[in-house]
């Protein structure tokens, strides 16, 4: 069963092709701008959702993240649900800790929830009358040419849409960015690194936090690295980054605890020992990508933005940041050649 295409509006349509942190925040400077904004997502809302399933926990917004949610009235109410890091928290093996500030006094970086953000981000878009959320869809094809794109629904129905504009902030595997693979001139690289990660949890001792919150607590050991984030539920998410050479060596519970003893012996008492048995065996070690491709559109038609267009491993901190900084600039290119995107490209 087809959906024929929509009617045509009077004003400019724009298709936000990804409901998660970018496009989401996309959708509320479009709609802001007075387009008609229309967000596409495959997953279903994870404001409804019993488990959201996807990357970390938690992450870090700095300043030029920050910048972007201040354009669109979002910052205060973000930061509000943050917990500042003031430094990292160097822990060596012998227990020692030795903070290293990120920036002069009174600086700081935000731990924020991943979930939590999006939800509140989906909210705000949704808000806008000219904003219109679609879950369950995924991206069947589109034309640079026409705006023309095909969507499938989760019960094998499609709808059709023709957009002036087609906004990519379906992450490092995107589905937007396939059409660009098929043109000329179109550079792509993608690598992934020989490092996983897995996640593990820190829960509270006594009802506070296990360590100091107010840092990020970072513990370098040569050729791998655990690092933990604090939470508003008191808890942390702890993040081992290491070889999967070295994950796929350790394979029963007593080496996980040799493992630990050996590298992280500080923290053994502060997850447990039967938290550790658990929570390592629990989930596999996830890979990590990094992208990179040029250039990030096609005429006036289409843009990549977030990891569609530059996917960073998330140890740098800076692949949330840098995709709401996309939005702001993308924003000010709006801005300077007044919404005609034409005169941009070809200028």
């Amino acid at each position: 069963m087809e959906e024929p295409a929509r009617g045509p509006r009077k004003k400019t349509v724009v298709a936000v092709v990804g409901g998660g942190l970018v496009g989401s925040l996309n959708a509320c400077f479009f709609a802001k701008r007075g387009f008609d904004v229309e967000v596409f997502e495959i997953r279903e809302d994870i404001r409804q959702a019993k488990i959201v399933r996807g990357r970390s926990i938690n992450l870090a917004l700095s300043h030029r993240g920050r910048q972007a949610l201040k354009h669109v009235g979002m910052e205060e109410k973000v930061v509000s649900q943050g917990i500042p890091m003031n430094a990292r928290m160097i822990h060596s093996i012998s227990g020692k800790q030795s903070p290293i500030p990120y920036g002069k006094k009174g600086q700081y970086i935000l731990s924020v929830d991943r979930a939590n953000l999006n939800k509140e981000l989906l909210t705000a878009a949704e808000a806008y009358p000219n904003t219109k959320l679609n879950f369950d869809h995924k991206l069947q094809d589109w034309s640079a040419e026409t705006g023309q794109m095909t969507f499938v629904r989760l019960d094998g129905s499609k709808e059709h849409i023709k957009a002036d504009l087609i906004v990519g902030c379906d992450g490092a595997f995107s589905a937007v960015r396939k059409q660009f693979l098929r043109r000329s001139r179109f550079n792509y690289s993608q690598t992934y690194i020989p490092h996983g990660y897995m996640e593990l949890t820190m829960l509270p001792i006594n009802g506070e936090f296990a360590m100091k919150p107010n840092y990020l607590h970072i513990w370098p050991r040569n050729t791998f690295m655990m690092i933990a984030l604090p939470n508003l539920d008191k808890t942390f998410t702890c993040t081992l980054f290491m070889p999967f050479d070295d994950f796929e060596k350790i394979t029963t519970e007593d080496e996980v605890i040799k493992f630990f003893q050996e590298y992280f012996p500080d923290t053994i008492p502060l997850i447990g020992v039967d938290t550790l048995k658990r929570d390592y065996f629990r989930l596999p070690a996830q890979a990590m990508v990094s992208v990179k491709c040029s250039p990030h559109h096609i005429n006036d038609k289409c843009v990549l933005m977030g990891d569609a267009a530059h996917a960073v491993v998330p140890f740098y901190g800076q692949g949330m940041n840098a995709g709401f900084e996309d939005c702001i600039v993308f924003d000010e290119i709006m801005n300077q050649f007044n919404e005609d995107l034409s005169k941009y490209i070809f200028r």
